[in-house]
């Protein structure tokens, strides 16, 4: 019996942008694919709403085109047409109260050019001179993972850890540099300073190696939204999805899995030959949990042991003629040793040209300016203002109104921005996104070979092997490729599928 014929059934627990690619490569492979998802909607940290009428996503605006994972997938789905470019990907570093040209040349903050770095003004005089000593000072040792700060700090000095490598890493993780790993987080130039002494000349050959196999802009979107992916790509599946769906317990059975769904009064089962938790890391550890094993205690521990964090998105509106002066550049970010409320701000508008025109305009023609209420022929610029560090719940403790007016009078400190917002948006994102520090290529190890040694149990997600959209795709390939080999070898063997 082909797979082909064998007709299995997987469950996917988890109708994010993981759990939805999965179902969409167990299409057409001999497999019923149900996505169960918890919440009310599809689509994870992936959502599009308006803003003074404007479609502006909630959560990731935008997928790095480097691994194509995200770009192959939205082709395959039928949304190739649908990809814009940005208008710019400059950005600054607000920091000591003056806006600083981020380097082109750095990688993560890992500077690759000293004399770029110094024409950036980011640094003092004293913090520079310490960040040269990279090209004389010997190899440092490093016998293991370590936190980012540590051996960037070695090598360059802590002022440049703190201004420039930690607010990149805060614009991505939502972390500190001195507690997230320098193996997971930064791995190819983990891999070139083993080879080389001078980090910098690691991060030129970082930067050096090519990509993908046609220039193309780093980053892209959909015109639309990225909030618009999710649906797409689950009515491209065939896979049934259900919202609204709480799986409160999994455990073997006979034959397979089977799956509890809803509340303890109405209780559901479901049975599967297969299943993939494409779920954050507790929720997923709890799963695991009440399997019975060791292999399952193990992977359910190193599950614990990813953190997560908070972060939110202000999305304010302005008539252009409230900036004193145009806007230049996609955005900035502010170093968390500043002290501001605001890591990260994107012009959306400027960064995205696109969001400036009519509903469905995006083609090459003169921009078509938003107006405003009333019939002003006045330009909209759409802002976003991304707030919450590790260590900084606090700040994100504060309602809608609050959190809003603390975003605007940041970015009114840092750009001049006067009068109130036209309007407003608050996207809350509670421990959103994961933690990858020091050790975590190790817990990982330790979650796969646990899983692994679970027949038919497969897990994916941004807690893995990156947070990025492309990473999540790739590793929902992963997961349905290692379960669809399963489902072969069953069918190989003649056993029946679960009922």
């Amino acid at each position: 019996m082909t797979s082909a014929e064998w007709h299995s059934r997987v469950v996917i627990v988890g109708g994010g942008i993981a759990g939805l690619a999965a179902a969409f490569f167990l299409r057409g492979r001999g497999a019923a694919v149900t996505v169960l998802e918890g919440s009310p909607r599809l689509g994870g940290k992936l959502a599009t709403s308006e803003v003074a009428g404007i479609a502006v996503d909630e959560g990731a605006e935008a997928l790095l085109t480097r691994r194509a994972e995200g770009v192959d997938l939205i082709a395959a789905v039928g949304l190739a047409d649908r990809l814009v470019d940005p208008g710019t990907t400059t950005a600054r570093i607000w920091t000591r109260g003056q806006f600083r040209a981020l380097p082109r040349h750095q990688f993560m903050g890992v500077p690759a050019d000293l004399d770029e770095l110094e024409r950036s003004a980011i640094l003092s005089p004293a913090g520079l001179a310490r960040a040269r000593q990279d090209a004389e000072l010997p190899a440092t040792p490093r016998p293991g993972d370590v936190p980012v700060s540590e051996y960037v700090g070695a090598r360059f000095g802590p002022e440049l850890v703190d201004r420039l490598v930690d607010p990149l890493l805060g614009g991505v993780y939502a972390g500190r540099s001195d507690q997230l790993s320098f193996e997971a987080t930064l791995p190819g130039l983990a891999q070139a300073s083993r080879q080389r002494a001078c980090l910098a000349d690691a991060a030129r050959e970082v930067l050096s190696q090519p990509t993908r196999p046609t220039p193309a802009p780093v980053f892209t979107t959909l015109a639309d939204g990225l909030g618009t992916l999710p649906p797409a790509l689950a009515s491209a599946s065939g896979a049934e999805v259900r919202t609204g769906a709480m799986v409160r317990e999994l455990a073997r059975t006979a034959d397979g899995w089977r799956l509890t769904v809803g509340s303890a009064r109405a209780p559901e089962w479901i049975d599967a030959d297969a299943v993939i938790l494409a779920l954050p890391a507790r929720p997923a550890s709890r799963l695991i949990a009440g399997i019975a094993g060791a292999d399952a205690a193990v992977a359910a521990a190193a599950l614990r042991e990813i953190g997560y964090a908070s972060m939110a998105i202000v999305t304010l509106a302005y008539p252009a003629s409230a900036f004193p002066e145009p806007i230049t550049g996609g955005g900035y970010l502010v170093p968390a040793v500043d002290g501001r409320p605001v890591k990260a701000v994107t012009f959306s508008t400027v960064k995205w040209p696109h969001l400036a025109r009519t509903p469905g305009a995006v083609d090459r023609q003169p921009a078509r300016p938003r107006q405003l209420a009333g019939g002003s022929d006045q330009p909209l610029h759409v802002v976003r203002c991304s707030l919450g560090r590790v260590g900084e719940e606090t700040v994100l403790q504060r309602d809608d109104r609050d959190l809003a007016a603390l975003a605007a009078a940041d970015l009114a400190a840092a750009t001049g921005v006067t009068g109130p917002a036209v309007d407003s948006r608050v996207s809350r994102w509670g421990g959103g996104l994961p933690q990858y520090t020091v050790g975590h290529l190790d817990r990982v190890r330790r979650i796969r070979d646990g899983v692994g040694a679970l027949p038919g149990l497969a897990v994916c997600g941004a807690a893995y092997d990156g947070i990025g959209i492309p990473a999540c795709i790739g590793s929902a390939r992963l997961a349905a490729d290692r379960l669809l080999a399963y489902l072969e070898t069953r069918a190989t063997a003649g056993q029946a599928p679960a009922r």
